[in-house]
């Protein structure tokens, strides 16, 4: 296997493409599978936006997709499927019924309008073109934090971001995640720099800095964004282990432990909290009962991570009173 990068794309078989606009505000991130992956998808929070998703159910016919798509824009943002749909189409992919290819390619969006980027455009809405961009140039290697899906992204209280990690679990199977922050909640305790993920970092991947000692009083206090349906986080986990749909979406359900531990509150009413889980199958054997439960924990875990990784990458938004980023904040205690 290949020296481990700490992104998803560790998993063989996962590409990952970045666009985006800065005067907008916002971007696109495409999940390109090398072969058509199982995925399934799990959605826990209450004001989620998503398109071609009712197939990833296990019970419904097809089996594997192409790609996943994460982007800002609101409902705006679903038309970034139809560009990278265009673009696979053009290469080829896609499910084949008779002489027609049908990329198979479920999106989710957030919400990030209210964000101070510039979203008076005229005529279409640009996120067919980042999508057709951010699926042009996929890669194993990606920069994280204010890029793609997280450029425009938010929390209460810091920038959000786009991150990614990955972990190789016990019997040797490659697990990774990719996540759009823009949560309701924190990423980080009270008003510190620590991180709710701080037991599930490895490697100082943001700041090394442990839980605090004593916590705050603050620290269990719940803290809002806004009050509005104007968040969600959007996630993918993958796997090299081989499953059927029905097991992804196990691991889908268990991987959303990874935002209750990274993120205060999560799934809520306001949120749209979803996680897409896949399979590239590119490991031969296939796991027992008790691997898949390995897998689930450890897309858990590294979803976390990922978390925290997207708000300790960020970079602020260069516009007028946008939230300070992690390091803006605290980088002199990072």
């Amino acid at each position: 296997m290949a020296a481990s990068a700490n992104l998803i794309t560790d998993v063989p078989g996962v590409l990952v493409g970045h666009a985006q606009d800065a005067t907008l505000a916002s971007g696109v991130t495409a999940v390109i599978f090398d072969a058509p992956a199982v995925a399934s998808i799990a959605i826990h929070g209450g004001a989620p936006g998503v398109r071609d998703t009712a197939l990833l159910e296990p019970e419904m016919t097809v089996e594997r997709i192409d790609a996943l798509v994460l982007s800002g824009g609101s409902a705006f943002g679903l038309d970034a499927v139809g560009g990278v749909i265009e673009r696979l189409r053009a290469s080829g992919r896609g499910f084949a019924i008779g002489d027609a290819r049908v990329p198979i390619v479920p999106g989710a969006i957030l919400f990030d309008l209210l964000n101070g980027g510039d979203k008076n455009w005229s005529g279409r809405a640009p996120y067919w073109d980042l999508g057709f961009a951010a699926a042009s140039n996929p890669a194993r290697d990606f920069a994280l934090g204010s890029v793609g899906a997280g450029l425009g992204a938010t929390t209460v209280n810091l920038k959000g971001g786009l991150g990614s990690a990955s972990a190789v679990t016990s019997g040797g199977y490659v697990v990774g995640a990719i996540v759009a922050v823009n949560s309701v909640g924190q990423a980080t305790i009270g008003d510190g720099p620590h991180f709710w993920a701080a037991p599930f970092e490895r490697e100082a991947e943001y700041g090394g800095l442990g839980w605090p000692s004593p916590p705050p009083e603050t620290a269990l206090s719940m803290r809002l964004k806004t009050d509005a349906l104007a968040n969600t986080n959007i996630a993918v986990v993958a796997t090299d282990a081989p499953m059927s749909k029905g097991q992804a979406k196990r691991v889908a359900i268990q991987a959303h432990d990874g935002m209750a531990h990274a993120l205060r509150p999560s799934h809520a009413a306001l949120d749209g909290d979803l996680i897409f889980a896949a399979s590239t199958e590119r490991n031969p054997r296939p796991p027992t009962a008790r691997e898949l439960a390995e897998i689930g924990m450890i897309a858990a875990d590294t979803l976390a991570r990922a978390i925290a990784r997207a708000v300790y990458e960020a970079t602020p938004l260069k516009i007028a009173g946008a939230l300070p980023s992690w390091r803006e904040a605290f980088g002199a205690r990072g």
